[in-house]
């Protein structure tokens, strides 16, 4: 169960850490007075020119963020299963979801073609794969 947790507790640190690429270009978008003060005073009619990787890491934070509801449910009833074979199995699947994840976000934002979506599929059938050591 040990492992279990800890790719739960890694996963939502994932989650929690997500959003500073996109914070520190705004930060430095935005200067640090109208950052400090939340918003320039001219927003939302004026916004700053925001680059698309920033724009990429907004979304993938989104993504995870969308995400981790279906993670922690299944995380939590395998753990209350009790069962060692399903927290085992769970350990495993929790950890291919982790590091899909970071490869998901890397993609993302760093936009390489053709790979998003594979390994956000990734992620969502390590899910699956937890849900059915459940059921089955």
């Amino acid at each position: 169960m040990e492992s279990l947790i800890t790719y739960l507790a890694l996963s939502w640190m994932l989650t929690v850490l997500l959003w500073t690429p996109y914070i520190v270009d705004r930060l430095f978008s935005w200067g640090l007075k109208d950052f400090l003060l939340n918003y320039p005073k001219w927003f939302p009619v004026e916004e700053p020119k925001t680059p698309m990787w920033a724009q990429r890491a907004k979304r993938a934070h989104l993504n995870m963020v969308e995400t981790m509801p279906a993670f922690v449910a299944v995380v939590v009833a395998a753990i209350a299963t009790g069962d060692a074979g399903v927290i085992s199995s769970a350990a495993f699947w929790a950890q291919i979801f982790f590091f899909a994840r970071i490869i998901h976000a890397l993609v993302y934002i760093l936009a390489v073609p053709a790979m998003r979506t594979p390994v956000y599929l990734v992620s969502w059938f390590a899910i699956l794969m937890i849900g059915a050591g459940i059921i089955l």
